[in-house]
């Protein structure tokens, strides 16, 4: 069947799933994990039109408190309209944060391209540099994840230290591994994919990857450091994950307490 007879005949080209997918790849920013792990979304609408270009897609989220963070909250429901909205066959995206007490600025200012200082008039400044500190604890985290792959797959405090940007080849991953080339290129060391993955993609978002150092871990402030340091640095990268870590779990005790059966009602700040 053709997109347009689809269309026509009122069968949405976007499915559900492939919009979760999209929101799969939404974090927390404070937690710096998918917002469909944490269980936030609440409810997917696709709706056909024949006359349109695409699909209308509708999300809904609720966070784990009703006074989180509206930077972090914005983020959130930003970077999900923009994920979805890159979706083939959507058109339209409207994106709906439930029981939240700034729920009214939030919404309205996401779905109408508003900055950040104009839903909020009193905020001191956008959001950028909220992201930006965010990005970084993020970036400095998934760096204790990388290394200890490297650890794991056998390579020394100096190596790794050393590892130039060049040397991790995550376009070359396959089979769930990534090929890390020592010794000029001479020798490769299949490493466990995922946090070599995610911790290039984090540098590259904050910008580490664009300085003139070649080599591809730093410390936390951004600096590179020897195999004599090593230690001392993955010992800081660690406390930033615990950071997260401790903050998730508190996270999904109020969330699993907001979504309990025997929870009292809560007030509708829309209203």
């Amino acid at each position: 069947m053709s997109p347009d007879r689809s269309r026509a005949e009122g069968t949405a080209a976007a499915t559900p799933a492939a919009v979760r997918e999209r929101l799969d790849r939404v974090t927390d920013p404070e937690l710096d994990t998918s917002i469909v792990e944490l269980d936030y979304i609440e409810d997917i609408r696709i709706t056909a039109d024949a006359d349109a270009d695409g699909d209308a897609v509708f999300v809904a989220f609720t966070l784990p408190t009703a006074w989180c963070s509206p930077a972090f909250a914005w983020m959130m429901a930003g970077d999900a309209r923009d994920a979805v909205a890159s979706l083939p066959g959507v058109a339209e995206v409207t994106v709906e944060l439930r029981e939240h007490m700034h729920e009214r600025e939030i919404n309205r200012g996401i779905n109408e391209g508003l900055p950040f200082g104009e839903a909020f008039p009193d905020a001191d400044g956008d959001v950028a540099p909220v992201r930006a500190e965010l990005d970084r604890k993020a970036r400095i985290a998934r760096q204790h994840d990388a290394t200890g792959a490297l650890l794991d797959a056998g390579l020394t405090h100096d190596q790794i230290a050393d590892l130039a940007v060049e040397a991790v080849r995550v376009d070359e991953a396959t089979d769930g591994t990534v090929p890390v080339w020592l010794r000029d290129g001479a020798v490769a060391v299949a490493v466990d994919a995922e946090p070599l993955v995610r911790y290039r993609e984090k540098a590259a978002a904050t910008g580490l990857l664009d300085d003139e150092h070649p080599e591809l871990f730093r410390t936390p402030e951004g600096d590179p450091f020897d195999g004599e340091a090593f230690e001392l640095v993955r010992r800081r990268t660690r406390l930033a994950g615990v950071n997260m870590g401790g903050q998730g779990t508190v996270c999904d005790a109020l969330n699993d307490a907001r979504h309990a059966d025997d929870r009292p009602p809560l007030s509708t700040f829309s209203d």
